[in-house]
């Protein structure tokens, strides 16, 4: 018997994990939590996400749901979970929701960055966190040629060919490219993502940013609908799921005007 359907806010590190799906080979970031919520809850518990990850992608705002049989105070299903979660997990926030939430179905978008350290070194404390780029780029020029395939379009040139969609149409809301000292930082929101989406349009995205190809290149994959002619998949560990967003009455909290930038001190 449901007695409440509850929602959680979940910060991950993808490194160590083979993504967020459950998978019966592999330990996942679903069955991490999964495992930790039943026993909270002291029976199984199964959680329904936002946004699927791949493995090595990490997560600010995850957002998750699961249908409760038992009572429990808020700060049960968060800080008790967090004490049975992995370091590497955590549960940010918990709260009731009504039961025609769904954090898949009810999410309006999904926003991502990508984080490359732009240096002729590479990364050290922060490798797991951060992708990297020797070449110098020219993040305006990245930027310009972001904003030539923003809207609904059809993204077969930025999708991967193990991906499982039945179509991919997809509404690009934002793209957003720009430097902070040595970090490069991509910005993208869209309605839903293709498998690998977001690492497609980053390599490409860099091949524009190192002058290898010229702007007007990011326009013409789009229009060829062809991922052969695209630019190489970025590295998983760069990428971060900032959040979903939901209709105000669902009153989820706003991850991105809470907090900083979660992979920066």
């Amino acid at each position: 018997m449901v007695v409440s359907r509850i929602a959680l806010a979940v910060e991950y590190d993808g490194e160590g994990f083979c993504g967020w799906q459950r998978q019966p080979h592999c330990h996942s970031v679903q069955a991490e939590l999964e495992n930790a919520l039943s026993t909270i809850a002291q029976h199984p518990v199964t959680v329904n996400c936002a946004g699927r990850t791949d493995t090595g992608v990490h997560a600010a705002a995850q957002v998750v749901h699961f249908d409760a049989e038992v009572e429990r105070p808020m700060r049960a299903w968060s800080f008790g979970t967090n004490s049975h979660l992995d370091r590497r997990v955590s549960v940010h926030w918990a709260k009731k929701m009504p039961d025609n939430f769904h954090a898949r179905f009810a999410a309006l978008d999904r926003s991502y960055r990508y984080t490359l350290l732009n240096r002729a070194t590479r990364p050290g404390y922060q490798a797991g966190t951060l992708g990297w780029e020797r070449a110098p780029l020219d993040a305006a020029r990245m930027h310009e040629a972001a904003q030539l395939i923003l809207g609904e379009h059809d993204f077969s040139s930025f999708r991967s060919s193990e991906c499982q969609a039945n179509h991919a149409i997809r509404l690009l809301k934002r793209l957003d490219i720009h430097r902070e000292h040595d970090r490069v930082i991509i910005d993208v929101t869209a309605n839903g993502f293709l498998h690998n989406m977001v690492r497609i349009l980053t390599g490409c995205l860099l091949a524009i940013g190192r002058g290898d190809k010229p702007v007007l290149w990011m326009a013409d994959l789009l229009q060829a609908r062809d991922r052969t002619r695209a630019g190489a998949t970025a590295p998983p560990h760069g990428l971060c799921f900032l959040q979903p967003s939901y209709p105000a009455e669902f009153g989820v909290p706003d991850f991105q005007s809470s907090r900083h930038d979660p992979w920066r001190p």
